[in-house]
């Protein structure tokens, strides 16, 4: 009895060795496993959430059409488009004013002036109007002595201030730009507003643009609910996808909590030039595309009171919109190129997949992907939804198709 006891204790001790050594493997015991786990918590802990950004954020903003060239006139109309056009029932909720909308100076207590000749009747009066719409107010402002258009002063030195003004307001939704630094770090200027927005802002959605200069990724979800990643955007081929590259590719992809985006991890290539007319349609759709797979922001950045009906046919794909707004919140990025040829994909919610098809070459040409490189078994059988055809096929092991110069087919995959 004594040897069977003995020869027990020691086949339990060699069990809980043996598990302990494959916990240490895995990092659950090490110092690096417990600081991995540490920073985990930490991060949840520290992410900006005031209940945003949840999925990422639809509207409109005024700069890729209108530049300083922008009036309350206008900022009405746009909502009252995005109503009547049905976009605002597809998730296009904020309304943002850009640059240029308030007086050169501030006024003798140091409050922001909203531009006289321009928006007559103030801030306040607009974002009533729009949110009588059922929409939301956005505003802009800069992390420097005056913003990027110098026409305007800029918040740095009066963060608080300002917060208070536009929560006064009523606004929704903050842009912050990143000119005239008075030589002082990024990290000084947006924590600075972070804290604001913090105690003052509560309930305005706060977007971060500096440009992807300081790495926003590894700490700008602690600040804001989104932020940029690649300097301004251009209504052209190369500037496009110039942007998609760097958003899902580097140093610019989030952060992430346990491996998914938990409550503030937007990364932003900019806005969206669909239906300003330096592009094709082939190369909006692909824009269009990429931007919905990546989890960007969908902002509109033409005129959509008089914007043509294929731009109203890309902008208000809801299926493609649904990718962007699905609540898994991961990011597509790249996962194979062949000179140009290219796949896109990602994971969403259900076990499916997101694949974009994508021929930045100036021919047709034919693009398979196969199941290895989306990380599916190469037995797997799926429903493929054609998300522009609005169509869908059976496929197993790969899917395969020919892609128009600049263009792209999207696929939503389901397995059986």
């Amino acid at each position: 009895m004594a040897r069977a006891s003995s020869s027990a204790l020691l086949l339990l001790l060699f069990v809980v060795l043996t598990l302990l050594s494959a916990a240490a493997a895995e990092g659950n015991f090490t110092a690096e496993g417990r600081g991995a786990r540490w920073r985990s918590r930490r991060a949840r802990r520290r992410a900006f959430e005031n209940g945003l950004a949840r999925t990422p954020q639809m509207g409109w903003n005024s700069w890729n059409h209108f530049f300083c060239g922008i009036n309350e006139e206008i900022i009405k109309e746009t909502a009252d488009a995005l109503v009547n056009t049905g976009l605002a029932k597809l998730g296009y909720q904020y309304v943002n004013i850009d640059d240029c909308w308030a007086e050169s100076d501030r006024d003798y207590q140091g409050n922001f002036v909203p531009n006289r000749q321009t928006f007559p009747s103030g801030i306040k009066a607009l974002a009533d109007y729009v949110h009588a719409k059922g929409l939301k107010l956005g505003i802009y402002s800069d992390a420097g002595s005056r913003t990027c258009s110098n026409k305007m002063p800029g918040s740095l030195d009066h963060e608080e201030q300002d917060v208070k003004t536009f929560a006064s307001w009523g606004v929704d939704y903050l842009k912050y730009d990143n000119c005239n630094d008075a030589g002082r770090t990024i990290m000084e200027r947006y924590t600075r507003m972070s804290n604001a927005m913090k105690t003052y802002g509560k309930s305005i959605f706060f977007s971060l643009c500096e440009w992807g200069k300081e790495n926003p990724a590894t700490w700008a979800g602690r600040m804001g609910n989104s932020w940029r990643t690649t300097d301004d955007i251009a209504d052209n081929w190369g500037s496009m996808t110039s942007r998609a590259d760097q958003m899902t590719n580097g140093p610019h992809m989030p952060d992430l909590v346990d491996g998914t985006m938990c409550c503030a991890q937007i990364s932003d290539p900019d806005m969206l030039e669909v239906g300003n007319g330096g592009m094709s349609n082939a190369e909006y759709r692909s824009h269009f595309s990429i931007w919905a797979l990546a989890k960007a922001p969908l902002l509109i950045g033409c005129d959509v009171r008089s914007m043509s009906q294929q731009t109203k046919d890309i902008i208000s794909n809801w299926e493609v919109i649904a990718v962007n707004q699905d609540t898994l919140g991961v990011q597509g990025k790249k996962v194979q190129s062949d000179n140009g040829l290219e796949v896109w994909a990602g994971p969403l919610s259900n076990n499916r997949k997101v694949v974009v098809l994508w021929n930045r070459q100036s021919y047709q040409a034919t693009i398979t992907v196969h199941w290895s490189n989306l990380g599916l078994a190469a037995s797997t059988a799926v429903t493929a939804r054609d998300l522009w055809a609005h169509s869908s096929l059976a496929a197993q092991g790969q899917i395969s198709a020919s892609v128009a110069p600049h263009d792209c087919k999207m696929y939503v995959l389901t397995p059986q």
